[in-house]
């Protein structure tokens, strides 16, 4: 089965270079907006909730994001996000209200004020104050502390461990640069907010989200008032909405190819050379003595030369098409862990950056000849609508090539005889 012959695969979408504003992405609907080429069966919220199969799961989806675009962690800290939302949505009815809820006219404030010097900590205690908390079954305050400063509720804090003390030099780094002062620990996850701090938002973080100046600012005073997950709104929807619009059309774009690029070449190459050998046949028939019927033997070579050609160009080789297999790719053949999508990768408090250079596929890929390359091993494509895409891309390189192959037999069939020899 395959989709409609007008089908066109997703186009390529470029990275831009500075970070996304909010005035040039919609900021609702724009999830319901499923990108030209990319069937429902392949949309972003299926293969983020685990609805698909291999090559187009959420495992290689975060390979192609670290890898190949190099941009994982925008998808890394969206997985830690929607993850955290679960977790805080989970909390007991007082421990959320430690943490309250950063609205959008808020939102708008911090904007306003990015640049300036200051705190919110003046609003924080209000809103606490606002929120009424019941102290008797807060573990975290006594009768005294409702009408307390933020500070005074800190120091009545117990937190259940210490934060790393880079980490901890990191996020203080962070708040100082926006202008805020150090937030205090007794909401709900405030250590690992610092942990996300230093791994994504600071100045120079080893996975440092591509923010502007003000988005960061705005970031940083919504964190140092509360750890609600709607702190992180604005940063969430501008990396959702580019992991939407730019990688996931360009992922399902490159799992269309069924080749690593030294084979796509080599289909390429072959292309080339059976046009050549169908342009060369339909010469010499023509040139010679022969009947004109003999001339039709071009339309073979032109017919395979021009849909391998085709197929190639957009990235499949139809020898392992017709197999419905494809190419592992490099970190595949030498890889043997499994990836785990859970938290210690998205905090992992060694915060290690998404570099890959000094992975051990990389100097073992690079030693392999170019033959070996060519000829890798190959594993079945068990995900139907990524077949049923390359299917279709088949089917109209077999009509293209046959429409061309055709008209150029006929060209040949049309001329007189050469009667040369």
């Amino acid at each position: 089965m395959a989709y409609s012959l007008s089908y066109r695969r997703p186009a390529r979408v470029l990275s831009p270079k500075a970070s996304l504003s909010d005035a040039s992405r919609p900021t609702t609907g724009f999830r319901s907006i499923l990108p030209r080429g990319i069937p429902e069966a392949l949309s972003f919220d299926r293969i983020i909730a685990g609805g698909t199969c291999p090559p187009m799961t959420a495992r290689d989806f975060m390979h192609f994001a670290k890898y190949v675009e190099h941009s994982a962690e925008n998808l890394q800290f969206f997985l830690w996000f929607k993850d955290f939302a679960g977790r805080f949505e989970a909390l007991t009815e007082n421990e959320r209200k430690l943490a309250p809820e950063w609205t959008r006219e808020q939102t708008e404030v911090a904007h306003r004020t990015a640049y300036k010097n200051g705190s919110l900590a003046t609003e924080a205690a209000a809103i606490l104050k606002a929120q009424r908390l019941d102290v008797a079954s807060d573990p975290f305050c006594d009768a005294q502390a409702t009408d307390t400063s933020v500070r005074d509720l800190a120091r009545l804090a117990s937190p259940t461990s210490a934060v790393d003390s880079v980490t901890s030099r990191q996020a203080e780094g962070a708040f100082e640069d926006a202008g805020c002062v150090q937030p205090f620990t007794i909401q709900p996850y405030r250590e690992e907010i610092s942990r996300i701090i230093a791994l994504y938002v600071a100045e120079g973080a080893p996975r440092q989200l591509n923010l502007s100046s003000r988005e960061r600012s705005s970031l940083l005073r919504a964190l140092e008032v509360t750890t609600h997950p709607s702190a992180f709104r604005v940063v969430v929807e501008t990396v959702e909405w580019s992991l939407r619009s730019q990688t996931h059309p360009n992922f399902v774009r490159w799992a269309i190819c069924n080749g690593n690029r030294p084979r796509v070449t080599f289909a390429r190459g072959l292309g080339v050379t059976c046009i050549s050998a169908g342009l060369l046949t339909g010469v010499l028939i023509t040139l010679s003595a022969a009947s004109r019927q003999w001339r039709v033997m071009a339309f073979l070579p032109f017919m395979v030369g021009i849909s391998t050609l085709v197929a190639a160009w957009k990235g499949m080789c139809v020898v392992l098409h017709g197999l419905h297999r494809r190419h592992l790719r490099p970190w595949e053949l030498f890889s043997g862990d499994d990836f785990k999508y859970d938290d210690d990768w998205a905090t992992q408090e060694n915060l290690c950056s998404n570099s890959y250079e000094d992975e051990p596929w990389v100097a073992k890929y690079d030693q392999r000849n170019i033959v070996r390359k060519i000829f890798d091993r190959e594993v079945w494509i068990e995900e139907p609508a990524l077949r049923q895409i390359q299917d279709t891309i088949f089917l109209q390189a077999l009509l293209l090539a046959s429409a061309i192959s055709i008209l150029g037999t006929g060209i040949f069939c049309a001329l007189p005889q050469g009667n040369f020899y």
